[in-house]
């Protein structure tokens, strides 16, 4: 059994708040933090093509043999072993690029940490193509085999490491190589287009890959794609695009030759609809070739798109492989990433050493239900879901009574593009205080109806927790749409919308339609007095961005319309837009994590 005890004899410092005392066995086999580490810098190997890379090896001082852990970011490897204490977001030095993991926990613990300047990054020789590129996946094949045969390796090897480091994991597992035993990325998604365009909403989210990258020798893949005479034509016919040509940022880009400047960003911005280039750096395309067991991470998020993805690959038949699920809360990040250290000790002390750590015995999802502490689940949706619609009302209401009389006159609000005014317009409906503690876990999705007085336009939706004090505290739970992008209804559900993100279908301008929007799922616990508020704008552009007086584009967020855009919301008798909310109202007391505390 899980004692203080126990785990003070394996060399851990803290209770792990996910830490189940009826699961977690064989704590006294867990590895120990018995070595020193030897840093090697500047190795180098030769990859199939002779390009050679130059990677960071970090070993154990000790002569026999230990698994390999691979961290490969385009980060550069530099920076990963830098000491100067974890850093939260709110440090002026705080960087999102220090995510390989905690090398000094692991290797002191008796595994060799690995960590490569990818081609064309840092040191290594070749061209730099963009994140997650076709000929990265490839590469990592090559370097898990060199580690396993090297005299320091046991032949096992697994990957290790957060956000970028994560997403590679389950690519590089596709690749199949033989001495890959197993992966935990500790973020996920498997669609990469809507996550730099969630719902078809164009983001400069993916503009941060310039800083974030030390590219030596960027370069488009689309060059590699296309050719330089169709990517000339491409970069002529985006740029006529009255929402990319009204601002500078991009036009830099799209008006430098040889395309050089911001390379990935000119990928992302050539390539605004899913397809081939976004379907080579998605996993779920390649499930059935992942044949290792795969621990899957993610959180309740403020931004992206990730818990869907998540349980889209725990739900999917085709990754058949031994599998856990765990959603966090990234409310205190802090960096260099550390928060999931023992969890991801007991995983690769399980593949790579045969430690029966009890993990495999547990249920198979653990999520942090924000406010009440971790529970285990075995599904997704919960088969307990109660759903329950929060129904748009006049005055900015949302009820759980639908409205009966029809012919209302709509909402409305008007967007403005941003060269005429910074002033965000919106609409906001909230609920009535909440008679008793309400959970909410799951899919959230936004039945809406409304008229746009223009061929597309963006429908932005964030939820807000609203206390009894009057202030106002995001879920965190967004979501967005292209109206352009319709809905694919045979594989839609009611919580989760498909829309096709291919062939977008220009909007009859004042045509009411019904749209379906995906929100970002929720795990939380609503106490009595507060109300839930949904907020419906054209743009969502970062906290601060009125101070900013340089750098704006990565404060712009989705991309707004260079339009004037009157939108209306209808919600009578005949238009029931409403909120889909999952309520939860048990859930059985063994599912909660019991710590020993």
């Amino acid at each position: 059994m899980l004692t203080q005890e126990s785990l003070e004899e394996a060399g851990l410092e803290r209770v792990p708040p996910y830490w189940d005392r009826r699961y977690v066995r064989n704590i006294e086999r867990l590895s120990k933090p018995l070595y020193e580490v030897i840093h090697e810098k500047d190795v180098w190997m030769t990859l199939r093509d002779s390009t050679r890379l130059c990677m960071d090896v970090f070993r154990p001082d000790v002569e026999a043999k230990c698994p390999g852990l691979l961290s490969w970011s385009a980060y550069g490897k530099s920076i990963q072993s830098m000491k100067r204490g974890g850093q939260p977001p709110e440090s002026l030095v705080f960087d999102h690029s220090l995510e390989a993991g905690d090398i000094d926990f692991f290797v002191r613990r008796g595994y060799v940490f690995v960590i490569p300047d990818p081609r064309g990054i840092g040191k290594s020789e070749g061209e730099f193509y963009g994140v997650y590129n076709p000929q990265e996946q490839l590469d990592t094949y090559d370097v898990i085999e060199w580690m396993a045969v090297q005299s320091w390796c046991t032949g096992s090897v697994g990957m290790i490491g957060y956000s970028y480091f994560g997403i590679i994991q389950c690519l590089a597992a596709a690749q199949q190589p033989p001495g890959l035993k197993c992966v935990m990325p500790l973020s996920f998604t498997d669609e990469y287009y809507q996550h730099g365009n969630y719902g078809g909403v164009h983001n400069t989210y993916m503009s941060m890959y310039w800083e974030l990258c030390p590219a030596n020798d960027p370069k488009p893949w689309s060059l590699r794609m296309y050719g330089p005479e169709k990517v000339k034509a491409m970069m002529e016919e985006r740029a006529k695009d009255p929402d990319i040509a009204l601002n500078s940022y991009f036009m830099k880009i799209l008006t430098t030759w040889p395309p050089n400047y911001h390379t990935f960003y000119l990928d992302y911005l050539l390539h605004p609809q899913e397809g081939p280039f976004w379907a080579q750096r998605s996993v779920m395309h390649l499930y059935d070739r992942i044949k290792v067991p795969v621990f899957l991470n993610s959180a309740f998020s403020p931004n992206g798109r990730w818990v869907n993805p998540l349980m889209r690959a725990f739900n999917s038949k085709e990754l058949d492989v031994p599998k856990r699920v765990n959603v966090e809360d990234y409310s205190e990040l802090e960096l260099p990433y550390r928060s999931m250290n023992e969890e991801c000790l007991r995983w690769y002390d399980l593949w790579l050493k045969g430690v029966d750590t009890g993990m495999m015995e547990e249920p198979p999802i653990k999520l942090k239900i924000l406010g009440s502490g971790y529970r285990y689940e075995y599904e997704w949706p919960l088969a307990r879901t109660k759903w329950k619609k929060l129904y748009l009302r006049n005055f900015g209401r949302l009820s759980w009574d639908r409205e009966t009389e029809r012919d209302l006159a709509p909402d409305g609000f008007v967007h403005n593009p941003p060269n005429i005014s910074s002033v965000i317009s919106s609409l906001t409906y909230t609920s009535p205080y909440l008679e008793r503690p309400m959970e909410f876990t799951g899919p959230i999705a936004l039945q809406l109806f409304a008229s746009i007085d223009a061929e597309d336009a963006n429908f932005i939706v964030k939820l807000y927790d609203l206390y009894p004090d009057g202030s106002r505290h995001y879920m965190p739970s967004w979501g967005a749409l292209r109206a352009s992008h319709p809905l694919v209804a045979s594989e839609s559900k009611p919580w989760l919308p498909v829309h096709d993100h291919e062939k977008p279908v220009p909007v009859v301008p004042g045509e009411i339609r019904e749209y379906a929007i995906e929100v970002n799922p929720s795990s939380k616990v609503f106490p009595p007095g507060h109300r839930i508020q949904l907020e419906i704008a054209a743009m969502d552009p970062s906290p601060g961005f009125r101070e900013s007086w340089t750098g704006k584009v990565a404060n712009i967020g989705p991309v707004p319309s260079a339009k004037s855009i009157c939108y209306r919301i209808y919600r009578d008798a005949l238009h029931q837009s409403h909120l889909l909310m999952p309520y939860i109202p048990n859930s059985p007391a063994e599912q909660w994590v019991q710590s020993i505390e």
